[in-house]
């Protein structure tokens, strides 16, 4: 009796080129279950130091300098896919609207909300607010999927989000107040859901690329409209290195980090690290010769380290590059 030996399982990556199981250049699986949670940490982390610089800009006008910042970061993007060889991805069809909706939630709106919301809720509210993200996260990540929420990512995220809130404080707001924090929750969250149906073919640097210049676009428009043209002008020195952070450091790099973590461990166990946020920012205050946190708060960060952790005992879900193709 002769037996045949079954072919080796190809598949077509997102640029054409077709891929063996036995492929030589394939990511080790064991690098990549250890990078998805090290660049979302990495990533979350950068996106909490911006607390560092928010004092330098406090008397900045705010547009601006959002507009800057995502001008620049997208001439960088655009610089490091030229100089890689990477071919830059053009969206087609609905992927438009989905990179619109990342730029305009995550980018546009979230900085809306935050701005207007602290002039009727204190800020801590706003932090609360935003702590809730892991939740929306671990429902609507595998829910994009075509997947049920796993019950230990969402029982994981609940307790980073508690340790999160324990982590900002609590305060006082208005029904105003409350609707700007739901905007931000819903728009920081949107940051993420919006761009998994497109991370598979545009990857994370095509996603970071086309949601910052879109962003940039948009928010000139709010500059000039409301700061006017001479808005620019009234920048000082000072501001330049925190700029300089807000678009190297906590856009492009925390944008590919983030991007690439959430298509290898998925939106749901991704979204947990999104509770490092209040910590970094309670740590970088310290560091910065800030009154040292209370009790509560370090408490607050032991529980995130908790949520984090038993969120990623779990089995992965299913992760962007097995999404199905933007309609």
């Amino acid at each position: 009796m002769t037996t045949r030996t079954r072919p080796a399982a190809r598949s077509v990556g997102p640029g054409g080129t077709e891929h063996g199981a036995d492929d030589s250049t394939r990511p080790d699986p064991h690098a990549r279950s250890w990078s998805g949670p090290l660049f979302a940490g990495v990533g979350m982390a950068l996106v909490g130091s911006q607390v560092a610089v928010s004092g330098v800009l406090a008397d900045a006008p705010l547009f601006a300098v959002q507009a800057l910042r995502y001008t620049l970061a997208a001439l960088v993007l655009f610089l490091v896919l030229r100089v890689t060889g990477r071919a830059i991805p053009v969206p087609r069809g609905l992927e438009w609207a989905w990179l619109a909706g990342v730029a305009l939630s995550g980018l546009v709106l979230f900085n809306v909300g935050v701005v207007r919301g602290v002039a009727h809720a204190e800020p801590a509210v706003i932090g609360v607010a935003v702590a809730a993200v892991p939740v929306l996260l671990a429902l609507g990540g595998p829910l994009l999927g075509r997947t049920r929420p796993t019950p230990s990512v969402v029982v994981a995220a609940l307790v980073v989000t508690l340790g999160a809130v324990l982590v900002t404080g609590g305060g006082r707001t208005d029904a105003a107040g409350l609707g700007y924090a739901l905007l931000t929750l819903v728009c920081e969250a949107g940051f993420t859901l919006l761009a998994v149906p497109v991370l598979r073919r545009l990857g994370p640097h095509g996603v970071s690329l086309h949601a910052v210049w879109i962003a940039a676009v948009a928010l000139w428009a709010l500059s000039l409209t409301t700061e006017g043209p001479g808005a620019v002008g009234t920048l000082r020195a000072e501001h330049v290195p925190a700029m300089l952070h807000l678009a190297l450091g906590v856009t492009v790099v925390a944008f590919l980090l983030w991007y690439t973590a959430v298509g290898r461990i998925g939106p749901g166990r991704a979204g947990l690290f999104t509770g490092i946020v209040p910590v970094a920012s309670a740590v970088g205050g310290v560091l910065l010769g800030g009154p040292v946190p209370g009790p509560v708060v370090w408490l607050g960060v032991a529980v995130v380290v908790v949520g984090v952790v038993l969120g990623m005992r779990t089995r992965p879900e299913v992760h962007a590059g097995s999404l199905p193709p933007p309609g």
